[in-house]
């Protein structure tokens, strides 16, 4: 038997975890002396502290490592890990987005690019026939995962996409979400199909009043887009947005290698408010 000070040398852990283990259930001491409250271990109990070091440092929590200990089995483990890392390698994504971010805001502050406002314009958007995918996921980020998906099917149902179309993306909500959003993504094509699968083929609405934003350049630039267009209606009071707003990519991976050519048209749906009546 080994004292815990002993345990900790052998196992090259500190005293501290051993005695947090012990509180929270995951490794208990072999014996407990009676007369001195000693703490002590066997060799035995080795392989589960190399057990519990492994999942700790690959990023387990205590609840998490207590379930794989109970259930021990070297291909249920191996999932468990996989598992893990591809949240790991989510967590990573997201914090390189927001790195990228930060680099975005630094640049546009010392270019003077923060102030930069977009042309709009008012027209009539006739109807499309589309094929298009919509879902509620995760976050604006993932929207990517639908054009694949679209794209996907396009490729395998030999698709007749129009000569003169393009891409055409919705956004449903009525508010901006950070989680759970309602996006929907289309491509404009020469007849309708059957609907297979969640892939619809329908008819686009017709808009009679749409205010217009061309934004050239890599995507990042549509965010202050819409910057532009609150500015533009705060000047114009007798519009309101009506209806989801639309995104069309003219120019995009698609067709232009370099994003600074990519071209995007964002469309905000309009209708004039209704005067008061003065008696």
């Amino acid at each position: 038997m080994f004292r815990i000070g002993e345990f900790s040398k052998l196992t090259q852990v500190s005293v501290r975890m051993l005695r947090h283990y012990d509180e929270v259930g995951l490794l208990r001491p072999a014996q407990t002396d009676e007369a001195t409250g000693y703490r002590l271990y066997s060799v035995q109990q080795i392989p589960m502290v190399q057990k519990i070091v492994l999942l700790r440092n690959v990023g387990f929590g205590i609840a998490e490592i207590a379930a794989a200990l109970a259930d021990w089995d070297g291909q249920f483990i191996t999932q468990h890990l996989v598992n893990k890392a591809r949240e790991i390698e989510e967590a990573v994504r997201l914090e390189r987005e927001h790195v990228a971010r930060i680099a975005a805001a630094i640049d546009d502050l010392q270019t003077g690019r923060i102030a930069v406002h977009y042309n709009v314009t008012i027209r009539s958007i006739p109807s499309y026939q589309i094929l298009s995918l919509r879902r509620t996921i995760p976050d604006y980020h993932c929207e990517a995962v639908l054009w694949d998906e679209l794209c996907a099917f396009v490729n395998r149902e030999r698709v007749e996409l129009h000569p003169r179309g393009g891409t055409i993306a919705f956004f449903h909500d009525d508010e901006h979400s950070d989680s759970d959003v309602d996006v929907e993504v289309g491509v404009i094509v020469s007849k309708p199909g059957d609907n297979k699968d969640g892939f619809v083929y329908r008819e686009t609405e017709k808009v009679d009043t749409m205010a217009c934003i061309m934004v050239y350049g890599p995507f990042e630039n549509i965010g202050p887009s819409y910057q532009s267009f609150a500015y533009w209606l705060e000047k114009h009071r007798h519009y309101t947005m009506h209806g989801p707003v639309r995104q069309i990519c003219h120019r995009g991976p698609f067709n232009a290698q370099n994003p600074d050519d990519y071209l995007t048209e964002v469309q905000v749906p309009v209708t004039k408010r209704l005067r008061d009546v003065v008696p």
